[in-house]
Order: C-alpha cells, then structure tokens, then sequence
C-alpha cells in the first residue's frame, strides 16, 4: 500500500475520532465564539487563509498535468471538469465568501490552522486521485454521461445553490450596526438549524458520485463529521439563547426532517 492510501486510511479513522469529540468540544467560532480557543484575528483574513490552500494546491495539479503533458489514460477533459467543480466551489469560499461577510467578528487562530491543514489534506486526496491514483481507463469520455457523472454533478450543483441561498439569509439578519442575535427562518432554515451546512454536505456527497471515488468519499465522511456535531451545538446554542420560542419551531440539527 503506498503513501496515498495509508493517509487515506489514517483520515478516515480521523474522522470517526473527530465526529464523537466535536460533540464534546464545540469548536468556539462563529455563533459559539468563545474566548477560550486562544488568540483572534480578523474572520475575513481568517477565511481567505484558511479556505485558499484548497484553491491553491488543487490548480497546482492542474498546472503540473497541464505543462507536464502526462498520460493517466484517463480523459483530460473528464478530469479537468471534475477538478473545476472544485475549484468554483474554493474560489468562492476563499475569494468571494470572505469579503460579504458582514461586521466585525474574528476567528480563533487555532481554528484557522486546523482549516488550513484540513483543506490543504483534501487537495492532496482530491487531486492526487484525479491526476495520478485513478486506474486508467476508469474515467473516459463516457464518463460525462454516466449515471454517477449526471446524478452526482445534479447534486453538488444543488448543494452549492443551497450553501450560497443560507449564507445570504444569515448576511441579511442583520442592518449593519446591529450586534443582536436572530433567528434564521428563511430558505432552508425553515426546517433546519444549519441550512448552510446541509449545503455544503450536499455538495460533497454530490461530489463523491460525481468522481465515484474513495477521495470523494473520504471528503463526504469528513464533511459529515465535522458538521453533524457542530449543527447539533448550534441547534442547543439557539435553544438556550430564545428557549421555546426556538424549541416550537421544531427544526431539525441538518438534515431536513431527518436529523
């Protein structure tokens, strides 16, 4: 087994360890902020460090496959497709993302560089599948119009649409100004606490049919561990801060009528 596969390994074992403690260690940014994950900085900065090694390392294969001229055996125009859809999806949550965020909050350094290595380790599995792991002939012309290719990019397509519609509804709860708290009920948010987060877990398992792959997998399960946890933290946080007037609205943590 080479390198590329015990580190997959390892990650998914990862992920397990990190879905059961992040019930127990909410991770203080966001909405449960706290001061006790150490020095801040600027949540703009925050996000464009944190988000752009995904962008970076990725479009680092894509330039190496590119001027390198190498055979996989697999189709280019497949492969640069699917690392495209990618890479739309880091450009604007490290370019665009970013500066619509409103106010002024700030993001624990330390979460910021466990992002940065997360992210970073995705691009490695991403694009180490993509452009030197995938068995030749496994990703074809024929591809495009495969039964994964279409329901997979359907999917993530989605999920996208959904991730960009709640991070607008969470934008506009607020005049600039105001430092109170609201509840989301627009969208999504009508039957989940985190709307954002099942938009963006849809992305991933749209995209782990989409390229059929255990990088894809492996991304879908880590999205799921570091998620799952942390809506179910929100879901409590929202519960103590408005009570009933929350509880009566009978959202689900993630998952819409689900969970």
């Amino acid at each position: 087994m080479n390198t590329y596969y015990i580190l997959m390994t390892v990650m998914f074992a990862m992920a397990v360890v990190v879905f059961i403690a992040l019930f127990f260690f909410k991770a203080g940014y966001g909405y449960l902020s706290t001061a006790n994950w150490g020095p801040k900085i600027n949540n703009r900065t925050a996000w464009v460090i944190m988000e752009a090694p995904a962008f970076v390392f990725l479009m680092l294969y894509v330039a190496d496959y590119l001027i390198s001229g190498a055979d996989t055996g697999n189709d280019r125009t497949v492969l640069l497709i699917m690392a495209g859809l990618f890479l739309v999806h880091y450009f604007q949550r490290a370019f665009i993302f970013p500066f619509l965020m409103r106010g002024k909050g700030e993001m624990p350094v330390v979460i910021m560089a466990m992002g940065m290595v997360f992210n970073g380790l995705n691009s490695y599995f991403i694009g180490g599948w993509l452009f030197e792991q995938a068995p030749a002939g496994t990703y074809g012309s024929e591809w495009l119009t495969s039964p994964q290719f279409i329901i997979g990019t359907l999917v993530f397509l989605t999920g996208m649409l959904i991730n960009l519609d709640s991070d607008h509804v969470i934008r506009h709860l607020r005049q600039p100004g105001d430092t109170k708290h609201y509840i989301p009920k627009k969208g999504l948010y009508k039957y989940v606490t985190s709307a954002n987060y099942f938009g963006e877990l849809t992305e991933w398992v749209g995209y782990a049919v989409l390229t059929w792959s255990p990088a894809g997998l492996l991304f879908a399960v880590w999205t799921f561990a570091n998620l799952a946890p942390r809506s179910r933290s929100l879901t409590e946080k929202y519960e103590q801060e408005f009570g009933d007037e929350y509880r009566q609205l009978k959202k689900k943590n993630l998952i819409p009528f689900i969970w």
